[in-house]
Order: C-alpha cells, then sequence, then structure tokens
C-alpha cells in the first residue's frame, strides 16, 4: 500500500471522507446536529484536499492501487493518472463552493430532511470520485450506478410533487439506457476474455468493426449522461426539480464524469482513433450546440433556461472533441492535441461557471420563490451581491474576455483554423462551418443573458404582492451563500486571466492520452500571451484586454467627470405616448425571444393561446414544446406500452401454466445450449 502522502491514497482517503460524512449526517437520529453544523463544511474541506491531489497527480507518474473490495476474483483496481487527476481537481474545486453555498442554503431544511440531503449530497460525491479513480469495468459501473442513484434520490427531494416524481423518474430512465450501452461497450472491448481491468481493455486489439461499435456504445451510453441530443430530454427536467446546489453539482460536474468516461474509453481503452469518429461526434455537437441555445433563449423558468445552456455547452466540448478526433485521425497529432485542450478546457471552464449561474439562481429562488423570469425585476435593488456574481457567471458563459468561458471558446476556433493541413477537401471545408456554428451559439448566448439579467435584475419587479415575499423580506444571500458563489466567481477569473498555466497542465493532459502535445512555441509563452499553435499564427493576451478595459473605462469616467459634469440636463424620459410606465410596459421573456422564433420557427414546436373576447383577464400565452417529446420519446413509449400489454397476456395466474412455461424453457435449454 502506498504511503497516505500519495495523490491516489489521499484522493481515496477524501472519497471515504465523504461516504464518513454521508454516515455521519444520520445521527443523532431526530435533530441532525453533525449534518447542520459540520456535514456541508467538512464536505468543502475534502474538496479542497481533493482539489490539491489532482493537482499533483497531473504532473507525477500513473498510480496503481488494488483494494480487497468487490466480489471473489474480481477486485476494485483503482489508477491515478494526469486525466483522472485533471478532473479530479474539477470535482474537488467546484464541490468545495457548492458545499459551501449548501452549508447555508439548507440551513433551514428540518432535520429528518437535512440529514437524508447530508447522506444523497456526499454520497454522490463520492461516487463520482470513484467513478474517476476506477481502473476496471466492475467498479466503474458499481460507482456510475451509486452516482445515478444518489443524484435521483436528491433530484426527487420534494418527492410529493408528481412533477418532480415524473422528472426523476425519466432522469433515471435515460441513466440506465446509457449504463446499458456503457456495460456492452466494456464486453465488445472484453472480447469474452473475462478480465474486465482497463490495462486489460488497453492491451486488447480489437477489430475495426469492433472498434467502432465500441465507439458508438460509449458515445451513447455517456451522451446519455451528458446530456447531447436526442439524449437531453432530462436535463430540462430534472434541474427544475432539484435543490439549487444539487443543480449545480450535476450540471457543473456531473455531466464531466460523463466527458471523463467518453475520452477515457476513447482515447485511453479503445484507442487508435478514427477521424469518421470524429465527423459523428462533430455533427452531434454541433447540433447539440445550436439546439440547447435556441430553447434556452425561449424559456422563462429561470433553471429549465440554466438547463438548456448546459445541453449547449456540451455541445461546444464536443466540438473542441470531435475536431480532436479528426486530426488525430488524419494524422495531425499536434492539432488534435489543440482540439482535446480545448475540450479539457471549457469542461472546466463550464463546471466553474455554470455552478455560479445555479447558485445565483437558487439565491433568488431562496429570497423571492420564483423561478419565472416574468415574475422578476429589479432584484439587483435588494440583492446587489447575488447580482454581482451572477452578472460574472453571464458574462463568463457568454465567452466575454477576459473571462473564462472566451478562452476555451478561442481555442476551439484556433482549432478549426488549422482544417487547411488536412488533405480530405470535404472535411476541410466543413470544420470552418462547424466553426460558424460556434460562432453563432456565442452570439445567441449573449442574447439570452442579456434578456436573463435585464429582466430578472433591472427594471421594475413584475410580480403581484401575493405571488412572492413582500419587498421588505426579499433578502440577498447569506454570508455562506456568498463564499460560495465568490470562489466560483473568482474562478471564472483565474482561468479566464492567466490561461498559460492551464494550458502547461492541459498538455501534460494530452500527452498521457495521445503521446502528444502543443508545440515548443506554444509552451514556452510566457504568462502575458496564449499562443496556440506557432506565434506567426495567433496569439491572446487576457492580461493586456483587462487593462485596455480597464484603461477606457478610467478615461471615460474622467472626462466625462472633467468636462460634462455638472453640465448634463435631467428630465423624464419619453413616455412613448404613455402618461404612466408601470411594470407591465416592460418586455418579457417571451418577448425578448420574438425575434428568434420568427427566424428559427420551423425548430419550435410551439402553442399559442389567444384570448377570447369575453375573458375576464386577457392575457397571450406562448409554450415551447421540445419536438424530440413527439418525435423520438412518445412513439418508443407508445410502442413499449403496447409490446407490454402484449406480454401480460402471458400472466395467466395459474400455477400449470407458469410450470409449463418452466419446462419449454428447460427444452429449448437443452436443444439450444450446448
Amino acid at each position: 500500500m502506498q504511503a497516505v502522502s500519495s495523490p491516489l491514497s489521499g484522493s481515496l482517503i477524501v472519497a471515504a471522507a465523504w461516504v464518513a460524512i454521508a454516515a455521519l449526517s444520520l445521527a443523532p437520529s431526530g435533530n441532525a446536529f453533525f449534518a447542520r453544523k459540520f456535514a456541508f463544511p467538512l464536505g468543502t474541506l475534502a474538496g479542497l484536499a481533493l482539489t490539491a491531489f489532482g493537482l499533483q497527480a497531473i504532473w507525477l507518474a500513473p498510480e496503481q492501487m488494488t483494494l480487497p473490495l468487490g466480489l471473489p476474483d474480481l477486485p476494485f483496481h483503482l489508477r491515478l493518472d494526469p486525466l483522472a487527476g485533471y478532473f479530479l481537481m474539477l470535482l474537488g474545486a467546484v464541490s468545495a463552493g457548492v458545499s459551501i453555498y449548501a452549508a447555508g442554503y439548507f440551513r433551514d431544511e428540518t432535520a429528518g430532511r437535512l440529514a437524508l440531503i447530508a447522506l444523497e449530497y456526499h454520497l454522490f460525491l463520492a461516487s463520482m470520485a470513484l467513478v474517476i479513480l476506477a481502473d476496471d469495468a466492475y467498479l466503474f459501473m458499481v460507482a456510475w450506478e451509486t452516482m445515478a442513484l444518489s443524484s435521483y434520490f436528491l433530484v426527487t427531494t420534494d418527492h410529493k410533487l408528481p412533477a418532480i416524481r415524473s422528472a426523476g423518474f425519466l432522469y433515471l430512465l435515460i441513466a440506465h439506457l446509457g449504463a446499458i450501452a456503457i456495460l456492452l461497450c466494456f464486453g465488445v472491448m472484453s472480447g469474452g476474455r473475462g478480465d474486465y481491468t482497463f490495462d486489460a481493455l488497453r492491451a486488447a486489439e480489437l477489430q475495426p468493426r469492433w472498434a467502432t461499435a465500441a465507439f458508438l456504445l460509449a458515445f451513447f451510453g455517456f451522451g446519455a449522461k451528458a446530456g447531447m441530443i436526442p439524449l437531453h430530454a432530462w436535463l430540462p427536467e430534472a434541474h427544475p426539480a432539484a435543490p439549487s446546489p444539487v443543480s449545480a453539482l450535476m450540471s457543473g460536474i456531473m455531466l464531466k464524469t460523463a466527458i471523463y468516461g467518453m475520452i477515457r474509453v476513447i482515447y485511453d481503452l479503445i484507442g487508435n482513433v478514427r477521424w469518421e469518429w470524429g465527423m459523428v461526434v462533430l455533427a452531434i455537437g454541433a447540433g447539440t450546440t445550436l439546439f440547447g441555445v435556441l430553447y434556452a433563449l425561449m424559456q422563462h423558468d429561470l433553471k429549465r433556461l440554466l438547463a438548456y445552456h448546459s445541453v449547449e455547452n456540451i455541445g461546444i466540448i464536443l466540438l473542441g472533441f470531435g475536431m480532436s478526433m479528426v486530426f488525430v485521425g488524419f494524422g495531425h497529432p499536434a492539432a488534435g492535441a489543440l482540439g482535446l485542450i480545448a475540450a479539457l478546457y471549457h469542461t472546466l471552464n463550464h463546471a466553474v461557471f455554470k455552478a455560479l449561474l445555479f447558485l445565483g439562481a437558487g439565491s433568488i429562488l431562496h429570497a423571492t420563490g420564483l423561478r419565472n423570469l416574468n415574475s422578476m425585476g429589479g432584484l439587483i435593488h435588494k440583492m446587489p451581491q447575488t447580482a454581482f456574481y451572477f452578472l460574472v457567471g453571464a458574462l463568463a458563459i457568454s465567452a466575454l474576455p477576459p473571462l473564462n468561458g472566451f478562452v476555451s471558446e478561442w481555442l476551439t476556433f484556433q482549432t478549426a483554423l488549422q482544417a487547411p493541413i488536412l488533405k480530405n477537401g470535404v472535411v476541410r471545408s466543413l470544420l470552418p462551418l462547424f466553426a460558424a456554428t460556434l460562432a453563432l451559439a456565442g452570439a445567441l448566448t449573449a442574447m439570452c443573458f442579456v434578456k436573463v439579467y435585464g429582466i430578472a435584475f433591472l427594471g421594475r419587479p413584475r410580480a403581484a404582492p401575493t405571488q412572492v415575499q413582500t419587498a421588505q423580506e426579499i433578502h440577498d444571500a447569506g454570508l455562506m451563500e456568498r463564499f460560495g458563489m465568490a470562489w466560483l466567481a473568482a474562478g471564472c477569473f483565474v482561468l479566464g486571466l492567466f490561461p498559460t498555466s492551464f494550458l502547461l497542465m492541459l498538455n501534460r493532459v494530452s500527452v498521457s492520452l495521445t503521446r502528444q502535445g502543443l508545440p515548443e512555441a506554444a509552451l514556452e509563452s510566457n504568462w502575458l500571451w496564449l499562443v496556440p499553435i506557432e506565434p506567426a499564427r495567433a496569439s491572446y493576451s487576457p492580461i493586456v484586454f483587462l487593462i485596455v478595459i480597464v484603461c477606457v473605462t478610467l478615461l471615460t469616467f474622467i472626462l466625462v467627470h472633467r468636462y460634462y459634469h455638472g453640465r448634463v440636463r435631467f428630465s423624464e424620459p419619453w413616455g412613448c405616448g404613455y402618461s404612466e410606465q408601470t411594470a407591465r410596459t416592460q418586455d418579457t421573456a417571451d418577448a425578448f425571444g420574438q425575434p428568434i422564433r420568427h427566424i428559427f420557427g420551423p425548430l419550435y414546436l410551439m402553442q399559442r393561446h389567444m384570448p377570447a373576447a369575453d375573458d375576464a383577464a386577457p392575457r397571450f400565452s406562448l409554450k415551447i414544446h421540445d419536438r424530440h417529446w413527439y418525435w423520438l420519446y412518445l412513439p418508443i413509449a407508445r410502442l413499449t406500452e403496447y409490446v407490454s400489454s402484449k406480454i401480460a397476456l402471458l400472466q395467466q395466474g395459474k400455477i400449470s401454466i407458469y410450470l409449463l412455461y418452466s419446462f419449454l424453457t428447460l427444452i429449448a435449454l437443452l436443444i439450444f445450449v450446448r
């Protein structure tokens, strides 16, 4: 057994600590003293420790360990390499911010409910850590299913509501469909040899058709958990149902375990990446990106809107991942390494800013009881600190420099600009189109968060007093909640302002997977400039960008104060012909998205309700439905019900019939099984 100070042993201790915190949260029974006072702060410390161990593992040689647990002849195998270390760092850093936020968010829960939340919450964290550390298919699937079940119980915290039970069922159903595909993928890679350790799967030499089958199964299975189309349906249902810290964990971290599994299986276990696989990933990624942002623009439920943006950002990650596979498949490992680094960087960036946005949405919900944007307004006056942190997250997800969202998307664009080195003319012409998809999604995301921030925090309150708490009761986030949001907001700045440090780290991960990293010119760039391939091609300096922004802002302030101070004439704004401005004259979330509905109308399934002449309170309403429900999910549900009704005829309730079934099954086994 390695020393406790080794990153692998330390990471295992952190996972065990989370399990211990989960168990202690149930005691003493009745008052949940430990869960209320110590569980989440201790979980935060464990997350910080895991961050340190993950960072250390990126720079060290891989470690392996075998635990005397599991089944006979099937012990648990653990491995910590740079890829696993990177995702453990992501898990620890983001969970630390979310856990300290949760310590304040859940403080008003009843004892019994709080104890169960703390139990499931920390089991969820421990299972995600074990998914990343697993070095055999058996432990991987055990941890994967534990992650799915613990998150299901967190999603259904308010299980007395039928809508939440339905959302939880849909999530669990798609999660298990994905798990079956992952299990079949491991079976294909094993080839019937019975050895399911990852070392054995790496050593297996698959024929091209079986390698493609394993890739498709892995892509489907992990894509179901990640939320790519058309397997995304659970995200906009589960995220609004779950408590906000849980939504932050699921969107910020759990979706990234699926990205981890996808990279681990395709790059590490299967190997011999083919460019055709990359084109499949690119096509699905582009569709996921556009679909997510277009449907996010149509939402007025804040958490549902953020869930669709998670779909969009998973698509962006897949774009970088797919470009990497295309370049590697064509024999251009340096460009492939850049695409992989862009995907991994955006994985971390999305984890940070999306967790921050969900925590901001949780503070709004906690203070006002509202999720509907059309009922919000003017919250910046009552919740100034939440408004600031939410603004940081909104700017980051909109990919505005010098915050972190811009850097990873900029690296993805730089990967697409390497297309001229490809000899295949069709693929060479398609990569810029996929980059254009990313550009369009970035513009639409900025538009969406102008809508969100303007409607929620600016203007006047839109809700009637009977719908929300009184203005005196609306309060800003508490101290612990602000600490959690400040931690993640700081991450947005650090990841955006100092990308060269993370580029070195990600290059180490790329070398461990593909045996190829970025050119020396990129790695030798100083802290001021980020050079993706070579200095003559492109560069980016976030520090210079920040200095320019600060200087322009200060210069504008000085000029206005020097030359226009006291000369500005204040008057009432023009009322557009209305004598009185009220909250009803402000734009709604639905009105803000009207131009997009006109342009992309065929992509939406819209249900309009026009008020009748005799309506006492005439209102126009519009609902946007996901076409995938009617094209895919409902037909499958109807087919399943039909087949089940026919199979149910076999259940006669007579023992003689059941004995006949057993006899026929025995005869069939004797005939067909040798």
